[in-house]
């Protein structure tokens, strides 16, 4: 079986421009009915696929992949990052998550913490969430920013159109140096979120993952969905596209992520070093004292 190509297009914003949330929605199937069985076998294809390609990401040397998770509570961000690069080498991979910022992070600029956790060139890197918090939770709630003690603005124009700015900027940077980024928005509906969060409540091996502010962010549920919007109408670039992944069912839902991420890797054209004459003679030679030894 074969995830068809039209669903990644569909679900991949590379232009932002006049994006809409409403055309994406929480429980699209894309006509495909995927059974568990079947999405279990595409994830263990894509994962065979992702291992081998982190294997000449490495070895290329050239290039980093930083992965970025945005979603509302429930939509499974962790178990999404967990089946999705469960087959990677651990070595060559790190997952950072970013809650709320520490009294030192509060006293850098907005980029500054998650900067520090950017991948090395050859690795994988891994956000679960990011410096997309400050375009999305602070601008829903505008007081945390009482906390970061920013100085009057020298520029023209809104606090959020001048973070989009850096942000864009920043991404540009980074693709410019060898970053590719790739930023998923798990699209939950607020019925689904509704009836997992009461089975974290209903089902006593769950009840650790329930928090009670999770329900009372619930009645800002539009204001989040306009600032989603927003944050991928204006960041959305071919460079650094998002996608907007359908997520009330959770097997195609990590299913249409590995294999966005498998596809963004097979167009760096990642190679094995060549080796030259010269270090094949070096090796030759090396056969040949250990054969002797």
């Amino acid at each position: 079986m074969k995830l068809p190509d039209k669903i990644l297009k569909a679900t991949r914003i590379r232009d932002g421009k006049g994006f809409s949330l409403a055309k994406h929605k929480p429980d699209e199937g894309f006509g495909l009915k995927l059974k568990k069985a079947d999405a279990k076998e595409l994830l263990a294809q894509g994962k065979e696929q992702l291992s081998a390609m982190q294997e000449r990401l490495y070895a290329d040397d050239r290039w980093s992949l930083l992965l970025v998770f945005q979603a509302m509570d429930a939509a499974g961000k962790d178990s999404t990052i967990e089946h999705v690069m469960s087959g990677v080498n651990p070595q060559g991979c790190e997952v950072h998550s970013f809650k709320a910022p520490s009294a030192e992070e509060l006293d850098h600029d907005f980029l500054w913490r998650t900067t520090c956790r950017l991948p090395q060139r050859g690795r994988i890197g891994i956000f679960n969430r990011s410096y997309y918090e400050e375009v999305l939770v602070v601008r829903v709630h505008p007081a945390f920013l009482e906390g970061q003690r920013l100085p009057p603005s020298p520029h023209d124009g809104s606090l959020w159109e001048q973070r989009f700015d850096s942000i864009r900027d920043f991404e540009r940077h980074m693709a410019r140096n060898g970053t590719r980024i790739l930023k998923f928005f798990l699209h939950v509906s607020k019925d689904e979120q509704k009836r997992r969060q009461l089975e974290r409540i209903d089902n006593p091996d769950k009840n650790w993952k329930f928090n009670a502010r999770d329900v009372e962010e619930r009645a800002h549920w539009d204001r989040y969905m306009a600032a989603y919007e927003d944050a991928i109408r204006e960041t959305a670039r071919p460079h650094a596209p998002w996608y907007v992944v359908p997520a009330d069912d959770k097997w195609l839902m990590r299913v249409i992520v590995l294999k966005a991420i498998v596809a963004e890797l097979q167009e760096l054209g990642l190679t094995f070093p060549q080796v030259d004459d010269e270090a094949k003679a070096r090796i030759a030679a090396a056969r040949a004292a250990l054969e002797a030894s």
